[in-house]
């Protein structure tokens, strides 16, 4: 498909591009308050974990769930949710998601034991399934195509690439000095402000049709198989019954969605979104980029709490490099994806990447954090910066109106689906490598060596650090074959054109 049609082509000429919303800066405001909010939510808790592993008195095999309740749920239902924003109205369903995170926050941060809390999470993640893609095609309803959706495009995709590192820094000192329950309690006056500022989003035309409920509980399961047999690989071995169990029906389900998608009126994900090679190539590569970002915040967690010691709030604080570098690549990158296609910012912005863990890779118990840790981190979070804002536009880019909440789904689905499946691989090997270093390294540091054997504490710390930094090759290495992806399928030109949308004809 030549580089400027629609995705959409075979319905007709493109529709004129939306009149800008009467208050641009409140709804820019509010879309990327939501964004932020849903997408902080992912890590806030991470750090809070002891302190509810403690406080309800959840065993060490449950404890898991509290992350992976919500990022299974917000991942596995985020084309349903993009298609019911199509469906029945993206501003009344991003309401709905934003209700529904809000109410979920309140049940969690209440919770008397284990369940009702990771019941709770299920049910924020949810919420953000409906909100976080109805939230991205709402800017294409209040901005016009231009440096208007640019600069709001810009500032969305800061969001969520900041979001993770503001979790956990705001997860640190709200475990620090208040109380695990404030990382899902923050959230309700963040939610009412949000619904508040609603009433400044224009509401765009809907698709005749219904949801796919089939679909979504067919590619839902698969996932959650999915993530289940690779995570029960990593403890009870790939052999396992319940192993071998789990990936056989996650390659059956798996393979049964796109069958139905294809053969399905109004389908969950209308396989012609990807028709266009730049769009399913950015799509894989933001799938891989996923993978490689979830497991960089994840380890380097690990390794700042369990090697070097830091509190809650000096790992967040630990952070802010990453958080800044994203955020100035991300401001840059929405001034340039109008003279540079997306592939000539994406490619180098992921070698950069895979240059930042080749960096962390080299982490010893002993390494400082202003020699190694703080340099690989802002060179890692430099180069997924520059990253965020090409492939984000390049995603939803001249998709066809009625599909503009299934490809913003899309996108976001990639990310955390490929986040989800890459810790769960990545952690697997981590695990591994630290245990051919020394036997059960995770279990031996939980029982604080610290206070007993000097030698031994040296010992658990080498194996962790092995662990941790094979961790990141691999994430280079995911990295990297990003970068050829992209190089490879995305072929889309500037963003900004010289001729109006109306004019375009179709292919």
């Amino acid at each position: 498909m030549s580089l400027g049609t629609r995705a959409g082509s075979d319905t007709g000429p493109a529709a004129p591009a939306p009149p800008a919303g009467r208050h641009p800066v409140v709804a820019l405001l509010v879309i990327a308050a939501a964004e932020l909010m849903v997408v902080l939510d992912a890590t806030i808790v991470n750090i809070a974990l002891p302190g509810i592993q403690t406080g309800l008195h959840i065993p060490g095999g449950e404890l898991a769930w509290v992350v992976n309740a919500y990022a299974l749920a917000f991942g596995g239902l985020m084309l349903l949710g993009g298609r019911a924003g199509d469906l029945f109205g993206r501003r009344r369903v991003f309401r709905l998601g934003i209700a529904l995170f809000v109410s979920a926050s309140l049940l969690g941060g209440l919770a008397p034991a284990a369940a009702p809390l990771i019941a709770a999470r299920a049910l924020q993640g949810v919420g953000a399934a409906i909100a976080a893609p109805t939230a991205l095609s709402l800017i294409t309803t209040n901005f016009t195509e231009g440096r208007d959706r640019n600069r709001a495009m810009g500032t969305y995709a800061a969001m969520a690439g900041v979001g993770s590192t503001a979790g956990l820094l705001l997860g640190g000192a709200l475990t620090q000095y208040l109380d695990w329950r404030w990382t899902l309690l923050v959230n309700i006056p963040v939610g009412l402000a949000v619904l508040a500022g609603t009433v400044v989003l224009r509401e765009a035309d809907r698709t005749r049709g219904k949801a796919d409920v089939t679909g979504a509980a067919t590619g839902t399961a698969g996932l959650l198989a999915l993530v289940y047999a690779i995570t029960r690989g990593g403890q009870d071995g790939w052999t396992d019954a319940v192993t071998l169990t789990a990936f056989g029906t996650a390659a059956a389900l798996l393979t049964v969605f796109p069958l139905t998608q294809a053969r399905a009126r109004q389908p969950l994900l209308p396989l012609r979104v990807l028709r266009d090679r730049s769009r399913a190539g950015t799509y894989l590569t933001l799938f891989l980029v996923g993978t490689g970002m979830f497991a960089t915040f994840y380890f380097l967690t690990l390794h700042m709490q369990h090697v070097l010691g830091y509190g809650p709030v000096r790992t967040g604080l630990a952070y802010l490099p990453f958080s800044a570098g994203i955020g100035l690549m991300a401001a840059v990158g929405s001034r340039l994806v109008v003279r540079h296609p997306p592939r000539e910012l994406a490619v180098p912005g992921l070698a950069v990447a895979a240059a930042g863990m080749i960096w962390l890779s080299r982490l010893t118990p002993h390494s400082s954090y202003w020699g190694t840790l703080m340099p690989g981190m802002l060179v890692t979070a430099l180069g997924l910066g520059a990253t965020f804002v090409p492939l984000t536009l390049t995603a939803v880019r001249d998709v066809d109106d009625r599909d503009a909440g299934s490809a913003s789904a899309l996108l976001t689905t990639a990310q955390q689906i490929g986040g989800a499946l890459g810790l769960a691989t990545l952690a697997t090997l981590s695990a591994t490598a630290a245990d051919r270093r020394l036997a059960h390294a995770g279990p031996a540091h939980r029982t604080d060596p610290r206070a007993h054997d000097p030698a031994l504490v040296a010992h658990v710390q080498d194996a962790l650090t092995h662990g941790h930094t094979r961790a990141f090759l691999a994430s280079a290495a995911v990295f990297t074959a990003a970068l050829l992806v992209a190089y490879l399928t995305i072929d889309a030109g500037p963003q900004e054109r010289t001729e109006p949308p109306s004019t375009r004809k179709p292919s």
